[in-house]
């Protein structure tokens, strides 16, 4: 479902009031998530890749309640559409062909403690494949995390822990984390947990994460409630605020404290496009600038592209079957007890496209945007919508491209202009906001960028944290790494792709160098999984092209595109660490497969409470000796940022950026974008053109 707003919009100022449809609190966010209407948000269905709409959902619970596996007190975790396995039902799709569509859907039965799994047939209305399964869990849910915030605050051990800190139980607030995985005792077979932090609340409008209670550990059974208590240590409760609306960050007791409040010169920046925007939709596929793709959406992993392509010698030309996020992995490096265990996989341990934000213009977005609304499944098996959930808008890059003739006075240049398609989730107390550019010389970049409250510590008055930062008397942000993993399904110029890796070497001192400053870019054939398992490597601006070995360009070299990191990082915790054990896919920045459906995620189906046997490390254990060469081909590009938390990250953190880009080498026969025009109403020379032209008559 799609909705376009303009810049002044009116409907975009009641959005305005709500900037989230996720409120913070547990309670808050289910009790709006069943709050929603059904079957009157569901477009109908026009290409096999579309998301799922509301009926769709609404028709997957109601084979499931009709069936002999339904009971009231299941827990629907996830419905997701499962996609053609075979890639020609998508490639040669036409408009009156009929869709077959099929979903997964993921339930946690708390009596039986299995996990069921099963594929719902819509086209059918049938039920079939489905899967007990006692040595996984799902993804968390909001059902199972209310019912946990009610047991906590009965639970006896809990109550005495608070009651040493001398605080009230009606104060104390719950924060979900995920169990991670401690020791054998955490595994998935075993019982179903989580740990949530807790904090002290001073009111409706307090950022409680500035009053952490440290030293407790708290674990739920959330299949039977049952709650355990480690009390490790008491340390002192911060007594600084941290709030940061505007009425709050000129009061004297606010960290930081600004006492003029907010700035006052900051004048306006208004962007319009009298002419409206130069990309069009057709229900979820997108035109712009020669870039043609589909728009995809799911709960696990949010914003997905489909069939990118680019129009180029009069036809249009393949570069990417599929590409999405398929995991975030957050590992914490401080060795205390209640922070110790914190090691998160974001995507699978809770879903990124249940979190979505309902994004609003001047504010997430700015310009002419264009929406497209989302639908997913509370637990209930009942469809939400999430309005405004991507948004889609144009903006200006800076330059393009450029050139000055000094000796015969004359200047060609033009302004880059890139499409932006971008969604951001709240996943607890950080915000991931992600994004892609595509640009008019062919360039794909990826970005993500991180804000939102570090998951903050207490510590006594005079000490200093090992493994954090000091953020405010008495508070400290442990330190923790970010890791992303980007799997791209390529289907460059066809479906039989090569994978090459670059190593920039100077040449050996002789004839071939007799100066000494020669270098070569040194090509290497990736030929089978086993050796496409790759890091980074700054000393030979190492990067790796994908390859189309069969279609040559006009310079006899076969077509490629080239992956470049925009900065990385290596694992740091140790090897016998359950995070090393548990982040399999973070040992290396790119690895390589064989297109197979049951291979999507780079953590495996089911990370949460596994102690790291699942994902890419297995599906390239067990493929290692498969072939790379020109196959339906795979890569999986992990890129993070380490954080040393510092003061200027409180209480909310600025923008941190990472990423990569996609970069054309060899695809085209030369600059693609030299046909891009003069700006019309802002570039002087045309108007410096016009006026010599009457000068000389």
């Amino acid at each position: 479902m799609m909705s376009t707003t303009m810049e002044h919009d009116p409907a975009s100022e009641e959005l305005a009031a709500h900037p989230s449809r996720l409120p913070t609190h547990p309670k808050e966010m289910a009790e709006e998530r069943k709050s929603e209407p059904e079957g009157i948000f569901s477009p109908s269905v026009l290409h096999p890749l579309d998301p799922l709409t509301a009926n769709e959902i609404s028709l997957t619970t109601k084979i499931i309640q009709e069936s002999s596996y339904f009971q009231k007190y299941l827990r629907i975790v996830t419905i997701v559409l499962l996609e053609p396995e075979d890639k020609s039902i998508i490639l040669n799709f036409q408009p009156n062909t009929e869709i077959h569509r099929r979903v997964t859907v993921f339930i946690r039965d708390p009596v039986k403690h299995v996990t069921l799994e099963m594929i719902v047939d819509l086209t059918k209305k049938t039920i079939k494949n489905v899967l007990e399964l006692t040595n996984v869990q799902p993804g968390l849910t909001y059902d199972e995390i209310i019912a946990a915030d009610s047991a906590l605050r009965s639970d006896k051990n809990f109550l005495a822990a608070i009651a040493k800190r001398n605080l009230d139980v009606n104060s104390i607030v719950f924060y979900p984390f995920t169990a991670c995985y401690r020791d054998q005792s955490d595994a998935a077979s075993k019982r179903r947990i989580y740990r949530p932090l807790s904090a002290v609340s001073y009111g409706n409008e307090d950022n409680y994460y500035a009053h952490p209670i440290e030293g407790l550990v708290i674990t739920v059974n959330l299949d039977d409630m049952t709650v355990e208590i480690e009390d490790h240590e008491v340390v002192p409760i911060p007594t600084n605020t941290a709030n940061y609306n505007p009425e709050s960050i000129s009061t004297p007791n606010n960290v930081p404290y600004f006492p003029n409040g907010v700035r006052d010169d900051l004048k306006p920046l208004i962007i319009t496009q009298p002419d409206g925007p130069s990309f069009k939709v057709d229900g979820y596929q997108v035109t712009w600038q020669k870039w043609r793709f589909r728009i995809g959406f799911n709960v696990r992993e949010a914003l997905v592209l489909h069939c990118i392509e680019y129009f180029d010698k009069a036809r249009w030309r393949s570069i990417i079957y599929r590409a999405a996020m398929s995991e975030m992995y957050v590992p914490y490096g401080d060795a205390s007890p209640t922070h110790s265990f914190k090691n998160v996989f974001d995507m699978g341990e809770a879903g990124l496209g249940l979190l979505v934000n309902s994004l609003v213009l001047g504010c997430d977005c700015l310009g002419e945007i264009y929406y497209f609304d989302v639908v997913v499944n509370n637990n209930q098996g009942k469809p939400v919508l999430l309005k405004n959930a991507i948004c889609m808008h144009e903006e200006d890059a800076g330059l393009l491209w450029k050139h000055t003739e000094f000796v015969e006075g004359r200047t060609q240049v033009r302004r880059s202009r890139r499409l932006v398609i971008s969604t951001v989730a709240t996943i607890g107390n950080y915000e991931y906001a992600v994004y892609w550019y595509l640009q008019q010389d062919g360039i794909l970049n990826y970005e993500v960028k991180l804000t939102g409250i570090i998951a903050p510590a207490a510590i006594e008055s005079g000490k200093t944290p090992v493994s954090g930062g000091l953020v405010a008397p008495g508070t400290y942000g442990p330190y923790h790494q970010h890791f992303f993993n980007i799997r791209i399904d390529w289907m460059l110029d066809g479906l039989k792709n090569s994978l090459v890796e670059v190593n920039c070497e100077p040449l050996p001192p002789g004839k071939a160098n007799p100066t000494g400053n020669a270098w070569t870019a040194k090509e290497t054939i990736l030929s089978t999984v086993d050796q496409a398992r790759r890091t980074i490597e700054s000393k030979t601006s190492r990067h790796w092209k994908i390859v189309n070995p069969s279609v040559l360009n006009h310079v006899g070299q076969p077509v490629a595109y080239k992956l470049v990191s925009m900065g990385n990082v290596f694992p740091l915790c140790q090897e016998n660490s359950s995070q090393y054990k548990r982040g399999g896919f973070t040992r290396y920045h790119l690895w390589a497969t064989v297109f197979d459906s049951n291979e999507m995620y780079a953590a495996g189906l089911y990370p949460n409470q596994n102690a790291g046997d699942d994902g890419l490390l297995s599906y390239s254990e067990k493929n290692k000796d498969k072939s790379l060469v020109e196959s339906d081909l795979v890569t999986w590009y992990t890129f993070g940022c380490t954080h040393i938390v510092r003061p200027e990250d409180w209480p909310v953190m600025p923008v941190e950026n990472t990423g990569f880009r996609l970069i054309p080498h060899g695809f085209f026969d030369g600059n693609p974008s030299l046909d891009v025009p003069l700006p019309s109403n802002h570039c002087h020379m045309k108007k410096n053109s016009e006026e010599c032209k009457r000068n000389d008559n």
